[in-house]
């Protein structure tokens, strides 16, 4: 067995009954990600030496009868914002920053190592997780993320490598972050399952700060059960990240045969969206109905994305603002975002204030109208991955509106995006559950009894060996 396409659980218990070695498994992702993942723009750095130190160890302890659980001895990957100790490089996707280095892991790679996670790699990103303004797939110094579902198909972003390594095959799951989009987008571009976990879910310590009221990690998995697995490993309080709250997370994995769910849906939500995503979406509201109800839902009047566009524009230009002043953002590869951070200091304290003032309504709405419901469902993005040489905010393409991830990012709310079909061209679909804050639990299981009646997860790309 290879880590190819073989879901966590699955791969976890070959290892657990020594009929796959941990030292075996490492190697092959090794190679596979020096290999191919230069095929997708996938990957940064390969850590080579820590990974098959981890995995020897993972293979003596696990021979010795000393087994942490479903992640001893699995490969994964990282998005290169997260700091990692001895010498290997953390560029947050950045020219200007390729040699940067810290002496220390991040809480998130701690607690996997504690896991019994084997780190192979880090993984591309848009420079700065998107911070400066990007407008197009060419933002990054490795290349523009490209998805295993077509040779001219953009990732998605900012988490472009995590998505890319988890549907190639070279990682049986990644950790991506995400301030607006950047977990759910590569998820839905790259046909794989995506969870953003509710803010404060999971420590930010050692992680590249975007924007520190909206930021969050999480995992890129083949399957939602998957997902779970990781979160389990990586949530909890941290006395290096005061906003990571004191809410044990204990990932309940149990039966959803039988479960009937409440799913909400906001009216008029894939009404802007591509003809592919909506037909997609509408087929999935059928099925759905399988496993519980539908209703449709409203939500206030507001101005969700410029509340929380402001938000993260303002916060975005004081987390870098030494990067701006000191001019050294002219070396990042996007034209665009060599100069748009400027504008941002043009963002008023007054309009920020209102904003976050605007985010404590955002969230009370988003709670009363989910209080009835287990989740809300959407598309995962409102179109299928952009061509690699098109501006996806361009005038052409249109500025299709993203409620569900203005209002879910703004309230820090989990969401979890799995495939649900595809459009013409064969590049995926996906949809997306939301729920309340801190019931992760409830939007697993959701996905979970989705992809126990549907067989898109166990789909996976053409072409690829």
């Amino acid at each position: 067995m290879t880590p190819l396409f073989a879901p966590v659980r699955e791969l976890g218990e070959a290892v657990r009954t020594r009929r796959v070695s941990p030292v075996e498994l490492a190697h092959v992702c090794l190679d596979r990600l020096q290999t191919l993942g230069p095929r997708y723009n996938a990957v940064v750095t390969l850590t080579r030496e820590r990974a098959l130190a981890e995995a020897g160890r993972a293979e003596a302890e696990i021979a010795a009868g000393a087994w942490r659980g479903p992640l001893h001895g699995i490969p994964y990957g990282v998005k290169d914002l997260l700091s990692t100790a001895g010498g290997i490089p953390t560029t947050w996707g950045a020219a200007p920053l390729r040699g940067q280095t810290f002496d220390f892991d991040a809480t998130v790679v701690r607690r996997l190592e504690r896991a019994g996670g084997v780190l192979v790699g880090k993984l591309a990103m848009v420079e700065l997780a998107g911070g400066m303004g990007y407008r197009q797939p060419n933002a990054s110094f490795t290349g523009p993320g490209i998805s295993p579902w077509g040779a001219d198909a953009w990732s998605g972003g900012s988490s472009s490598g995590s998505g890319s390594a988890v549907a190639a095959g070279l990682v049986p799951f990644a950790i991506g972050s995400e301030t607006w989009g950047s977990i759910l987008s590569p998820a839905a571009n790259c046909g794989v399952s995506g969870l953003r976990p509710t803010y404060g879910r999971v420590s930010r310590h050692g992680a590249m700060a975007l924007c520190w009221t909206l930021d969050k990690l999480g995992p890129l998995a083949l399957t939602a059960d998957d997902c779970g697995l990781v979160l389990e490993a990586i949530a909890g309080a941290d006395p290096h990240d005061p906003t990571a709250a004191r809410r044990p997370f204990r990932y309940d994995d149990g039966e959803v045969a039988g479960r009937r769910f409440r799913f909400g849906v906001i009216r008029d939500v894939a009404t802007a969206a591509e003809p592919a995503v909506r037909e997609a979406f509408d087929r999935s509201l059928d099925v759905l109905r399988r496993i519980g109800t539908v209703e449709e839902v409203t939500l206030p009047d507001l101005p969700y994305e410029a509340i929380t566009r402001t938000i993260l524009m303002a916060e975005a230009s004081s987390a870098f603002e030494d990067m701006i002043e000191s001019g050294a953002i002219a070396g990042l590869t996007a034209p665009e975002d060599r100069f748009t951070a400027y504008a941002r200091d043009a963002i008023l304290a007054k309009d920020y204030i209102k904003a976050m003032r605007l985010r404590t309504r955002v969230a009370r709405e988003a709670d009363r109208v989910l209080s009835g419901l287990d989740a809300l469902v959407a598309p995962g993005r409102p179109a299928v991955a952009s061509p690699l040489d098109r501006e996806f905010r361009s005038a052409a393409r249109g500025n299709v509106p993203d409620v569900m991830g203005a209002v879910g990012n703004a309230a820090g709310l989990p969401a979890i995006a799995v495939p649900n079909g595809f459009s013409a061209a064969g590049l995926p679909t996906s949809l997306q559950f939301m729920g309340r804050a801190w019931e992760e639990n409830t939007i697993l299981a959701a996905a979970r009894a989705w992809q126990g009646i549907t067989d898109y997860h166990l789909r996976h790309p053409p072409g690829v060996c």
